[in-house]
């Protein structure tokens, strides 16, 4: 079998018989006012962190969730736009899909305000998901992108890039390497179905995003969620791997090249009360301002006796400038 076939039968055994913990460390759901998520939700919970950030959802946003799990997500997106199909679900796996639908009729009978409707669950997969060009407003995905092979990886970065609406959001939860893992195990079919051994480096990954055409990329979180030990994995040294959320806007690449934010500021120390690199960039006298990594670089290397840059936080949201 290819490792797609190895991860599909892998999901169909799980979304018959949920493993409570499988994939990566189970991410404790957004909690919502209003919102009860049923326990078979819970159990199927297989992601990494979340791709739901209530800042991205105003203006009852159209979805395109891919790789629906057992609908947990999907849930929380039809909560900000409560409408019928608003929220798309992809999943090349029937029991998966049938899983989830049965799960979101629960949730219908557990939640005044949700019903079915809301969620539209359709075959498909990540290579060539079943809507128009230019056609949603945010593509979602949690722990499945980084079990592909890079090859593939572009191809389905490139696909979300293709059916989002100029300005769009491509939000992400995916494992991180912190050094490249050893080819024994990314060539192990098993434990990159269980999203253990697929994950690429920080670097590579945020590559891929930006070679796709995304211009913006905006971290929301990064922190350790499992660790290779050196016997198990029959490694040299233990492998942290880390879960990474961002948010990349199909928004066009500038000629200096795509903004990245990590947390980033900039803190002007001069003697002026402003300073103006006549790029865009104002920095108040004392004031830390959020910076992408990029024009954080600039302004070291041209003014780096009146501007202090601070390190990345790994977590951003909004503001600033890039």
């Amino acid at each position: 079998m290819t490792y797609l076939e190895t991860a599909a039968q892998f999901y169909r055994e799980v979304a018959e018989t949920p493993q409570v913990g499988l994939c990566c460390v189970q991410s404790t759901p957004l909690q919502l006012p209003g919102l009860n998520i049923p326990n078979q939700m819970q159990e199927m919970n297989y992601g990494c962190g979340t791709t739901v950030h209530a800042a991205e959802l105003s203006n009852q946003p159209t979805v395109l969730y891919v790789g629906v799990g057992g609908g947990l997500e999907a849930l929380q997106f039809a909560y900000f736009s409560r409408r019928p199909g608003a929220v798309i679900a992809v999943d090349p796996v029937a029991a998966m899909r049938e899983a989830a639908a049965r799960n979101l009729q629960i949730a219908a009978q557990e939640n005044p305000w949700f019903e079915t409707s809301f969620v539209e669950i359709r075959a498909g997969d990540a290579f060539k998901l079943p809507v128009d060009d230019a056609s949603v407003d945010v593509v979602a995905q949690n722990c499945l992108f980084n079990i592909f092979e890079p090859a593939d990886l572009s191809i389905a970065l490139q696909e979300a890039y293709r059916v989002l609406k100029p300005g769009g959001r491509l939000q992400m939860s995916d494992p991180i390497a912190t050094r490249p893992i050893p080819a024994h195990l990314q060539q192990d079919e098993q434990l990159r179905a269980m999203c253990l051994s697929g994950a690429l480096t920080y670097e590579e990954y945020t590559a891929r995003i930006i070679d796709a055409g995304f211009g913006q990329v905006e971290v929301r979180s990064r922190r350790p969620y499992r660790l290779l030990d050196s016997h198990t994995y029959n490694l040299d040294e233990h492998l942290l791997l880390e879960s990474l959320d961002s948010v990349s806007f199909k928004v066009p690449i500038p000629e200096d090249g795509a903004c990245i934010f990590t947390g980033k500021t900039a803190i002007y120390t001069g003697n002026q009360p402003i300073f103006d690199d006549n790029a865009g960039h104002i920095l108040q006298r004392g004031i830390p301002a959020a910076v992408c990594d990029k024009t954080a670089t600039k302004l070291a290397s041209i003014v780096p006796k009146d501007v202090i840059v601070t390190n990345s936080t790994w977590y951003y949201d909004g503001g600033g400038c890039c």
